[in-house]
C-alpha cells in the first residue's frame, strides 16, 4: 500500500471511529482511530499546512446550527493532524447569512456552511439541496442524497452554475410552522400578513396572499418584536426558544409543511478543492457526513423538552387548518409545474427526485408507517 492509500484509509477509519466515539460519549479527537491518523499525518512532511476561514449563515446563539459548523471544522482538523485548520465565522463576519454561496463561488472565501434554498433566486433547483414543500423527511432526504443519486445531481448543478462543491453537513429534521402574533385559521387570514419565510415555502405563502420577507436568523427577533413582520418561521422549539421568538409572538403553528427534513450543506470553492491533497478532500467529506449525523441527532433529542418549556411559559400551540394545508399543497403542485417549464435544471432534478419520493414513500407506508401509527396510538 502506498502513502496516499495508507493515509486515505486511516482518515476513513477515523471517520468511522467518530461514530463510535459519539456513542460512547467521547470527543472525536479522543478516539484511538483519530489518534492514529494524527500520528500518521504528523510524520508526513509533504502535506501542506493550510488555514481557511469558513463563512456561515448562523449566529452563535443557535448553538446546534453554528455548533455543527464548528464540529465540522474540528473533525477536519483532527483528520488532517491539524494541518488543515478551518475557522467557522458567524453570519455577518465574512458575508451576510444569505450570501455565503456567493462569496464561496467568487473565491473570496474558500468554504462555507449554509442552506441551499437561500439561493433559489439563482435557480429554484438549489432548493432540493435543503428541502422543498411537502417533500422528504430527514431520513428520506438523506436516503435521496446518499443512496438515491441526489448528491450527484446537486454536485453537477453547483459545478456548472457556481464552481462550487456542495456536501450535506446537517439536517434540522421536521420543522415547525412558525410564530404568529394572531391566530390563522383560513386562507383569508393570510391576506396581507407580513411573514419571514425563505425558499419555495415563501413563494407558496406569497401565492396565498402573504407579504414574504427573507431575513437572516439574527434579524428575526427584532423584526417580529417591532412589527416589521407579523409572523416568522425559523427551525423548531429548541432554536426558536434560543432566539426568544416566544417572547414576541404567542401562537406557534405546526407542521412546517415547507421544511419536512431540511439539509444544510458545506460549500467548497472548486478551484480550492482541486488544490487539496486527496487526504484533505476525504477529511472534508468525512467531517461533513459526521456533522450531518450529529446535527439531526441533537435536534431530535432537544426539541420535545424545549416545546414543553415553551407551552409552560404561555405559548399557544396551533395546527394549520385543512383549508390552509390543502391550498398550500395545490400551490406547490402549480409551482413545481411552472418551474419545470421554465428551468431545465429544476425539471431534471425534480423528475428524478419525484420518482425517488414515490418509491421511498411506498416503502415507508409499507413498513414504518404501520409501526409508528401503532406505537403513537399507545400513548
Amino acid at each position: 500500500m502506498n502513502r496516499r492509500e495508507f493515509l486515505t484509509n486511516v482518515a476513513t477509519k477515523a471517520a468511522g471511529g467518530a461514530v463510535i466515539g459519539l456513542a460512547a460519549g467521547c470527543t472525536f479527537g479522543a478516539t484511538p482511530a483519530a489518534q492514529e491518523v494524527q500520528q500518521a499525518i504528523a510524520q508526513d512532511t509533504a502535506l501542506p499546512e493550510l488555514k481557511w476561514e469558513m463563512a456561515t449563515s448562523w449566529p452563535p446563539s443557535v448553538d446546534i446550527l453554528f455548533g455543527s459548523a464548528q464540529l465540522f471544522t474540528d473533525v477536519v482538523r483532527t483528520l488532517t493532524g491539524g494541518k488543515l485548520q478551518i475557522t467557522a465565522r458567524a453570519a455577518g463576519e465574512l458575508a451576510p447569512g444569505t450570501q455565503v454561496l456567493d462569496v464561496v463561488a467568487q473565491g473570496a472565501v474558500p468554504i462555507g456552511h449554509t442552506a441551499s434554498y437561500y439561493y433559489i433566486g439563482k435557480t429554484p433547483a438549489t432548493a432540493f439541496g435543503t428541502t422543498v414543500p411537502f417533500g422528504l423527511t430527514a431520513q428520506q432526504q438523506n436516503s435521496w442524497l446518499y443512496g438515491g443519486g441526489g448528491m450527484e445531481l446537486l454536485q453537477q448543478l453547483y459545478a456548472d452554475r457556481f464552481n462550487v462543491l456542495p456536501l450535506p453537513a446537517g439536517n434540522t429534521g421536521m420543522q415547525m410552522g412558525g410564530w404568529f402574533r394572531r391566530e390563522i385559521n383560513t386562507v383569508a387570514d393570510l391576506q396581507g400578513l407580513k411573514m419571514r419565510i425563505p425558499g419555495l415555502g415563501g413563494q407558496i405563502m406569497a401565492r396565498l396572499g402573504v407579504n414574504v420577507q427573507v431575513l437572516a436568523a439574527g434579524e428575526i427577533f427584532q423584526a417580529l418584536q417591532t412589527g416589521a413582520v407579523d409572523a416568522a418561521e425559523w427551525v423548531g422549539p429548541y432554536d426558536d426558544q434560543k432566539l426568544g421568538l416566544n417572547t414576541v409572538a404567542q401562537y406557534y403553528y405546526r407542521p412546517g409543511w415547507w421544511e419536512p427534513g431540511s439539509s444544510l450543506e458545506v460549500n467548497v470553492n472548486l478551484d480550492e478543492w482541486k488544490k487539496l491533497p486527496e487526504l484533505y478532500q476525504v477529511a472534508i467529506q468525512s467531517a461533513a457526513a459526521y456533522a450531518n449525523l450529529v446535527m439531526l441527532s441533537r435536534y431530535e433529542a432537544a426539541n420535545d423538552a424545549a416545546l414543553a418549556e415553551l407551552i409552560a411559559s404561555g405559548t399557544q400551540l396551533r395546527e394549520y387548518s385543512p383549508e390552509i394545508m390543502s391550498a398550500a399543497y395545490a400551490e406547490w403542485q402549480n409551482l413545481a409545474e411552472e418551474f419545470s417549464a421554465q428551468d431545465s435544471d429544476f425539471k431534471a432534478i425534480y423528475e428524478q427526485w419525484n420518482a425517488f419520493r414515490s418509491t421511498i414513500s411506498n416503502w415507508n407506508k409499507t413498513n414504518e408507517f404501520a409501526f409508528t401509527s401503532f406505537v403513537f396510538n399507545q400513548g
